[in-house]
């Protein structure tokens, strides 16, 4: 089907015609529109366009307002102030576009594809290996299968890319270790689950590093290994490989519990790159974009100085020989702008990184790398705190373990579950709590902007009140619950019915979802998304207050309201998936 246009383009569409043809020497001019409690939209562009051509700006807008053509869009159009529109459309209007979103069998709600899609890489959720996940890697994760799940719904083509942590001095201290204390090795590990497998290799992994920082020679023999590793011992090699495989199994695991896919084809990890090393460090040094300095292959910047005033380089190559993050990063870079053919590469990575970017990014353009045809952009996100404000943290000071945080939220949500639960049965209570305990985890991430810092609160998080997930799918059963008791009495648009304030408001709301997807995709921000359905949910609950569905005065008011709440509730089931959270149709 294909794709409708919003009643505020339309209305766009006539204000822009109107002011061309008011103010031909002025060309295509932006009535500058949006949603207003005045009436549906307000125009304000005519002030900033009358005074640029020194025309008044109210004889401007009344001459305006002359010019529209209205038809069955535009109800009524009055000038206010200085020079602003308010616009009011027809009921036949916005029941007749939510008509046409909701003919769309595609499930698309009417939403158009991007005319010119390229190529996204988007670099997300990168755990490391032989180590636990925790908090930390939840934000990455969480907002990358977002921001994933908006480009490829608006038609990008996404390529997927999980740069997990597998290579230098860590492995070769594990292997030197495991080595030396063969016994430390939990062999019952082989028929353990990813979890059992995963913390036995975090525990080998502490006492490893205990004693690279403690013992002087064992920090030897274990850089040893790590050239062993790179030169392609096949003993080391085999160990390494057996960590990597089964921290894979715990990350499929812990992202399966996250309600995420992951696939292995799409796992390159900073072992991926290590054939282009050599390769990249020779290219910046021919070209003069890094230069030797004691020893080490740096890249210099003219705007970047630390604390003492000094320049901080980027270390691309150390003077041992050995290649810092910088190198693999920008191996990562060729990669995806020469192989995989990115105009977008994106990296959804702590802020903390925020300078180690700037520098990566800059020195990639010095290099040709990256032009004006190919962006990289890092989705840079805050801290998980704690309600005390502080990086949230064990009573004992640990760092959360990601899956202990996400069974206290489906222990939570169970709860609340179990609490509300109509005729559903202990098993139909734990798939309903898993849903709606990891959704709420992922929609307070997803509802904060994420440069923000925001507080992990599981009391609000599983609250039925505020701006919370389980309001959002509270509301989406509700609707379902209603669909089911309407009987004979089917949804179905009656365009000429007059609406309820409370039903054009939710209508009007309804309408905008393609633009806002559009936006949310663009700006890779999931949070214009969340905060759009919080709305939608809101609105709903304004008409359920106000409007009676099923005992509605005639059968087509009954059939229309029926419609709206359809409408709302696929609306809302499209934004849901769209952030990765489902909606249950009982709670």
């Amino acid at each position: 089907m294909a794709s409708v246009t919003s009643l505020s383009d339309s209305v766009h569409q006539r204000l822009a015609a109107a002011l061309s043809a008011a103010l031909p020497q002025a060309g295509s001019a932006d009535p500058l529109l949006r949603r207003s409690d005045r009436a549906d939209f307000q125009a304000n562009g005519i002030l900033a366009l009358a005074k640029k051509e020194k025309a008044n700006p109210r004889e401007l807008a009344t001459q305006v307002v002359s010019g529209v053509e209205s038809g069955e869009l535009i109800k009524d159009v009055e000038v206010s102030g200085p020079g602003f529109l308010n616009i009011t459309l027809t009921d036949r209007a916005i029941t007749g576009n939510l008509a046409a979103r909701y003919a769309d069998d595609t499930g698309r709600l009417g939403v158009p594809h991007a005319e010119q899609p390229g190529t996204t890489v988007i670099d997300y959720a990168q755990p490391n290996v032989a180590k636990e996940m925790h908090v930390g890697h939840l934000r990455s994760a969480v907002i990358g299968d977002a921001v994933v799940q908006l480009l490829e719904f608006t038609g990008e083509n996404v390529v997927r890319r999980h740069h997990i942590g597998d290579w230098g001095t860590q492995f070769g201290m594990l292997i030197q270790y495991l080595e030396e204390h063969p016994h430390e090795l939990d062999h019952k590990a082989d028929n353990a689950s990813g979890e059992e497998a995963m913390s036995n290799l975090d525990r080998l992994y502490k006492a490893a590093r205990k004693l690279f920082d403690a013992d002087e020679e064992f920090k030897t023999r274990a850089r040893r290994r790590v050239v062993d590793l790179q030169a392609g011992d096949p003993q080391t090699l085999a160990t390494w490989q057996k960590f990597v495989d089964e921290s894979k199994i715990y990350f499929f695991s812990v992202f399966e519990k996250l309600d995420m896919e992951i696939r292995d084809a799409d796992i390159v990890g900073e072992s991926g790159y290590n054939d282009m090393l050599a390769e990249t460090c020779r290219l910046l040094e021919e070209s003069g974009v890094a230069v030797r300095s004691e020893g080490a292959l740096c890249v210099f910047f003219d705007d970047i100085k630390g604390p003492d005033g000094n320049p901080v380089p980027l270390i691309v190559q150390k003077s041992d020989g050995g290649y810092g993050y910088a190198a693999t990063d920008l191996s990562a870079i060729r990669d995806r702008v020469f192989n995989l053919k990115a105009n977008s590469i994106i990296y959804v990575v702590d802020a903390r990184q925020s300078l180690h970017f700037k520098m990566v990014f800059e020195t990639a353009r010095k290099a040709g790398w990256l032009g004006d045809d190919v962006k990289a952009h890092q989705l840079a996100f805050g801290t998980v705190l704690g309600k005390d404000g502080k990086p949230f943290k064990t009573r004992e000071g640990e760092t959360v373990r990601l899956v202990d945080l996400l069974d206290e939220a489906i222990d939570r949500a169970s709860a609340v579950v179990r609490e509300k639960a109509q005729d559903l049965s202990e098993e139909e209570i734990a798939e309903r709590g898993t849903q709606v305990g990891v959704g709420a985890v992922k929609y307070a991430d997803l509802s904060t902007s994420a440069n923000r810092d925001y507080k992990f609160d599981l009391d609000q998080m599983v609250s039925l009140n505020g701006d919370t997930s389980v309001y959002l799918q509270y509301a989406y059963a509700r609707i379902q619950s209603i669909l089911r008791k309407a009987g004979a009495s089917r949804p179905a648009a009656h365009p000429e019915l007059e609406l309820h304030e409370a039903e054009r408001a939710l209508g009007l709301h309804a309408d905008s979802f393609a633009a806002t997807v559009a936006e949310a995709a663009t700006e890779y921000a999931p949070h214009k998304l969340a905060a759009y359905l919080y709305q939608l949910a809101s609105l709903y609950t304004t008409f359920y207050d106000k409007c009676p569905v099923l005992k509605a005065e005639t059968q087509e008011q009954i059939e229309n309201r029926l419609f709206l709440c359809d409408v709302t509730a696929r609306t809302l089931h499209r934004g849901m998936a769209l952030l990765g959270i489902r909606t249950p149709e009982r709670l």
